[in-house]
């Protein structure tokens, strides 16, 4: 089957699995999830989506999220996009508005309009309130500015290694120019996009906050002095663009409330640029640009004096910061210490949370010889693991059984540990671009010391994070109870492992899509076990 096909088969078996082309409102996708928003989420067969092979799990959140890994989303969601509105062309209108339940089966009563709205609001809210708290909502909001950034970051981060290894060797001098323009383009005006995306993020015009962060960027504001300094283009970044756009929405909106129609074309973008413009040069860039040092100053300062302590904790909390969301508030740092520094040197600490991920389920494979379900699952998934694709593992291998996901976790710690210990000693490691994890890492490292020290460190940090977490879980991740339950010669029990083909799969709370997530950096559990197996 021709790789088009095979997406256009995947996008076909999705569609009616979540209620047709009239139940779908809107269709999105970031690094591993398909997002939809769906009239009707009653209408939606949970466990024949996670039967799937192409489906890693499912994701319960503002959106309905399908987990399909990198590469196979972007793929997939064109055709399922073409599919919906073919679906719509041919189809009748719903008889149900966005409320209604599902249809009365025929030998049942009729039910009104009104308890069928009720039952659907209930259902509605009832999803939301797992993962509706205001704090954890501003999050997703932050990620959803900064995630559609993350292609262009990776892409732009490879080049710009590329072209320091060329410089470094030597070789095509007449190229480097050029590499070197690829590479630091988009970081030059990464602030434009950043406004653009909190506008459209927040209901304002996206264009119109792309063009109050653009001040921020622009050469002439070396002109302009400000709290008895001049300013210099880019002071503020990308903390300052959030900053200035939102304030820019909110200036849209109350002009939108008090400007004549009439007048509303002409009045209302002149004073969102102009009142959010001068706000912004008289004191969002100055307080923007001292938040911004100070971020990158405390960086530095933590892993110059407690690198290795500093890297455990990171390590071993980053999954649960994930599966709670709150990975999400380290997007923008991430961003803020490429656009200052070049790279980013928390992504590196932040990532050996995978492997330790690796090396437990590696230990979950030896632990439980008889359960061939389980260590198929394993066999599957460690491939994308390595690459740092972490939600197969997760979610099919680690979190049901439990306690093998907290000696993920102490894998993890010692990875990182070891990595933060290396630049507390000098030997600074870090990464040019949010995303990628793992092996995937490797195009986008960078340093002080030069490109071979940096790679060796990051690999010993993933060996120790492969060998701890398998250690951590060989021995101390099954108790008596729970071998007996698992190591057996049978399928487990569909309440426990939902399984999809060969990959188990759980229905999960929201969690991101990276960076630093959600998806920014692989690993991305949103679940709990469905059962809590006997001796967790």
């Amino acid at each position: 089957m021709a790789p088009e096909d095979k997406n256009r088969a995947t996008a076909a078996a999705i569609l009616p699995l979540v209620g047709g082309a009239a139940n779908v409102a809107s269709i999105a996708h970031c690094m591993t999830r398909l997002r939809l928003g769906l009239h009707d989420r009653s209408l939606v067969d949970d466990e024949a989506l996670k039967a799937l092979p192409a489906v890693m799990g499912v994701v319960e959140d503002d959106t309905y999220q399908i987990v399909l890994g990198p590469g196979t989303v972007a793929r997939v969601t064109p055709q399922f996009e073409q599919l919906v509105e073919e679906g719509r062309a041919t189809a009748p209108e719903p008889a149900a508005g966005p409320g209604a339940g599902p249809a009365p089966a025929p030998d049942s009563a009729p039910a009104s309009a009104e308890e069928l709205a009720a039952q659907g609001a209930a259902i509605k809210a009832r999803r939301k309130a797992k993962n509706a708290t205001p704090f954890k909502l501003f999050l997703r909001r932050i990620a959803n500015i900064f995630v559609p950034l993350i292609p262009a970051l990776i892409g732009c981060g490879i080049i710009a290694g590329l072209n320091g290894l060329l410089v470094n060797l030597g070789w095509l001098p007449g190229v480097t120019p050029a590499l070197a323009a690829m590479a630091s383009g988009f970081m030059a005006l990464i602030a434009v996009f950043v406004g653009h995306n909190t506008a459209k993020e927040f209901g304002g015009t996206p264009i119109l906050g792309g063009a109050v962060a653009a001040i921020i960027v622009f050469p002439g504001v070396a002109n302009i002095d400000a709290f008895g300094q001049t300013l210099s283009p880019g002071q503020g970044g990308v903390l300052g663009a959030l900053g200035a756009a939102v304030l820019a929405v909110y200036v849209e909106k109350w002009c939108r409330r008090w400007v004549p129609e009439a007048l509303d074309v002409l009045v209302t973008p002149t004073l969102t640029v102009l009142i959010s413009g001068l706000v912004t040069i008289f004191g969002l860039m100055y307080v923007a640009g001292e938040v911004s040092s100070a971020i990158g100053t405390f960086a530095d300062w933590l892993l110059s004096n407690g690198g290795a302590g500093a890297g455990f904790v990171l390590g071993g909390l980053f999954l649960p910061l994930v599966m709670l969301g709150l990975h999400q508030a380290l997007i923008p740092i991430h961003t803020t210490l490429i656009e200052q520094q070049g790279y980013t040197v928390l992504l590196p600490i932040l990532a050996m949370a995978g492997a330790g991920q690796v090396g437990a389920a590696v230990a979950v494979y030896f632990r439980l010889p008889r359960n061939e379900s389980i260590r198929r699952t394993v066999k599957s998934a460690l491939p994308a693991g390595l690459l740092g694709v972490g939600e197969p593992l997760i979610y099919g291998v680690s979190l049901p059984l439990g306690r093998p996901f907290v000696t993920a976790c102490v894998g993890g710690a010692f990875g990182a540990g070891f990595v933060g210990l290396f630049n507390q000693l000098g030997d600074t490691v870090g990464s040019t671009a949010i995303g990628p994890s793992g092996w995937a890492l490797f195009p986008l490292l960078d340093g002080n010391h030069g490109l071979g020290s940096t790679i060796a460190i990051y690999a010993g940090g993933l060996l120790i994070g492969y060998v701890a977490g398998f250690v951590a879980t060989y021995f101390f991740g099954f108790g008596k109870d729970l071998l007996a339950e698992f190591n057996v010669s049978q399928e487990p029990a569909p309440s426990t492992v939902a399984a999809h083909g060969n990959t188990p799969a759980a229905t999960a709370p929201a969690g991101p899509d990276g960076p630093a997530g959600p998806d920014s950096d692989g690993t991305d559990p949103g679940a709990s076990p469905a059962k809590a197996p006997a001796g967790v």
